[in-house]
């Protein structure tokens, strides 16, 4: 099969390493880029827009439920420590149920809220904004270097963009990592995926736990 370009760093340096054929409505195929080290679908493979949804309407993630907000503190604890008070900030795919944008609230923040399906008004993107986060979605990208080069973008000089997802170890464990296994994931970025990025965007990725990340906008 040929190899796919990566969504990511467009480069044509990818390999097939991995097929999940027990999908019977849904084979998938799983490239590793060389260069960047991001693993994904290729674009033929993903759901369409209305299975997506469908999916994530049966997410309930509740503001008020306190292990919902026990998770989403892996984020929200140390962009509170880094931002200033009343900063104004942007929460990238708020999914059905907007949670951590209700945490930061509480604590004298501003945030708006966007996402593509639930809360679609695209002129979040042109203000500018003292943090940015961005939990468990960044997995669910279909072109994450655009997306996440506009968040970059909307971001003040001194700013901080947080991002959760689960880093992949590298292709020995990827066959059989639950990640993997929901249908919206459609790429899995590495600790070098996060290196390539701040390279681009001249900062120095900080990796907090195995699952968030946060770059400083010098």
């Amino acid at each position: 099969m040929k190899n796919c370009t990566c969504v990511l760093c467009g480069s044509p340096e990818t390999s097939r390493f991995f097929r999940d054929d027990t999908r019977m409505d849904n084979l998938r195929d799983y490239y590793h880029c060389q260069n960047c080290k991001l693993i994904f679908v290729p674009p033929n493979q993903r759901l369409s827009a209305d299975e997506e949804v469908s999916r994530y309407d049966m997410h309930e993630n509740d503001p008020e439920d306190p292990n919902y907000r026990k998770f989403l503190s892996r984020m929200f604890d140390p962009m509170v420590e880094r931002i200033s008070p009343e900063s104004y900030g942007l929460d990238f795919g708020s999914g059905p149920g907007p949670a951590l944008s209700v945490m930061l609230e509480e604590k004298g923040h501003n945030v708006e809220i966007y996402d593509p399906f639930y809360a679609p008004d695209k002129s979040v993107f042109d203000k500018e904004y003292d943090f940015i986060t961005t939990t468990e979605t960044a997995e669910h990208l279909y072109d994450p270097l655009k997306e996440l080069d506009r968040l970059w973008s909307c971001l003040k000089a001194g700013g901080f963009l947080g991002i959760m997802t689960k880093r992949h170890k590298g292709k020995v464990f990827f066959k059989d990592w639950h990640y993997r296994n929901d249908d919206t994931h459609v790429v899995f970025y590495h600790d070098e995926t996060f290196e390539w990025l701040g390279n681009r965007w001249s900062s120095k990725p900080e990796f907090l736990r195995s699952d968030v990340v946060i770059f400083w906008k010098k």
